[in-house]
């Protein structure tokens, strides 16, 4: 039977990218896990999103400010969603949202968010173009 989660934040924007179980290794001193390691997943999750977007390789080339809202713990699910929804010639900026499903709870809390912008490139690691939508 499928459990139903409540958000006690609005629903997510975008599709969901990457899910993972944060783990003791992830932790600081404080029990709470990384905030580089939240961003390091949602780089990733942007990375996928950017790849299947530009149909080729990408690379991170900013990411706006990030703003932490709550810490995510041990044994939560990290849930990251993106929203591609600006493409240029060769870049796009993709809305990213990092989300926590509150381990042994009914519970999703949203954690942090930014826009990260990634450029596709070629095999020589210079800037391509992004294919156009198709019509």
């Amino acid at each position: 039977m499928p459990r139903t989660v409540v958000s006690i934040d609005a629903e997510p924007r975008g599709q969901l990218t990457v899910r993972i179980s944060a783990m003791p290794a992830d932790t600081n001193a404080n029990g709470d896990i990384f905030g580089g390691w939240v961003m390091a997943r949602m780089d990733q999750a942007g990375g996928i999103a950017g790849v299947e977007r530009a149909e080729g390789r990408v690379v991170t080339i900013a990411v706006d400010s990030m703003t932490f809202i709550r810490p995510v713990r041990v044994g939560d699910v990290l849930e990251v969603y993106t929203d591609v929804f600006h493409v240029g010639r060769t870049s796009m900026k993709i809305h990213i949202e990092a989300w926590a499903q509150r381990f042994r709870q009914n519970v999703r809390e949203k954690v942090t968010e930014a826009t990260f912008a990634f450029v596709a490139i070629d095999e020589d690691g210079r800037p391509r173009p992004v294919p156009a939508l198709p019509a």
